[in-house]
């Protein structure tokens, strides 16, 4: 596949030799030249000096062959632009912007661009390993409605078949990760001491997920 990479920062740059390393064609975008040292020396991938919303440097780029495009410069405003003309006029499908602001991401994913928040997901990971039993959800989808949770299996639950766990339509145990080693749930899993428990849910019930699972999922 051909990827147009706009902005050759240390993510754009780090993204682009990833894609590179897969087997893709990657072409980079960006408007100091200074910018591609980052690649490296064995990049070998287009770069072009311009700007991501400009259609000549876009066409430079190969952007009609494109199957997949990433903003990724440190303007959200030209990120959500470039995201813009690359799904609306190119009709180019996996389509990602890379965004600071939360509140705007959350905006555009509902509007269908999908979006990287880089200072919510940082702030996510630190509040993890800052504090790690206080962490409400792992994810969220961007309407706010469902999540996916992580539980440390609780003394009831042990012993006991984790399809127990399950309330349709509230919450369901989709995986367990045992010894280090994540595992798809079936109908026979029993817990285990140490097991932590992956969940999709309703956030309106982390609440109840929660007192479900310390009573082992009742008798």
């Amino acid at each position: 596949m051909h990827v147009v990479v706009i902005g050759c920062g240390r993510v754009g740059s780090e993204l682009a030799s990833a894609l590179e390393h897969g087997g893709h064609s990657v072409a980079v975008v960006d408007k100091n030249d200074r910018a591609f040292r980052r690649l490296g020396p064995g990049f070998a991938g287009r770069t072009i000096v311009g700007f991501g919303f400009d259609r000549d440097h876009l066409a430079q780029a190969g952007i009609e062959d494109a199957g997949a495009f990433a903003s990724v410069t440190n303007g959200d405003n030209s990120n959500i632009l470039c995201a813009r003309i690359a799904r609306e006029t190119y009709g180019i499908e996996h389509v990602v912007a890379r965004i600071y602001d939360p509140r705007r991401a959350l905006i555009y994913q509902r509007l269908g661009i999908p979006t990287v928040a880089t200072v919510a997901w940082t702030t996510d990971q630190v509040l993890r390993r800052l504090l790690p039993g206080e962490t409400s959800h792992d994810w969220v989808d961007p309407t706010g409605r469902i999540g996916l949770v992580e539980r440390t299996i609780p003394a009831k639950a042990i012993g006991k078949k984790l399809a127990k766990l399950n309330r349709p339509g509230r919450f369901w145990l989709t995986a367990v990760t045992r010894f280090g080693k994540a595992q798809i749930v079936t109908a026979d899993l029993i817990g285990q001491e140490g097991d932590v428990l992956v969940f999709v849910s309703d956030m309106d019930g982390l609440d109840e997920l929660q007192k479900h699972i310390e009573s082992g999922g009742g008798d």
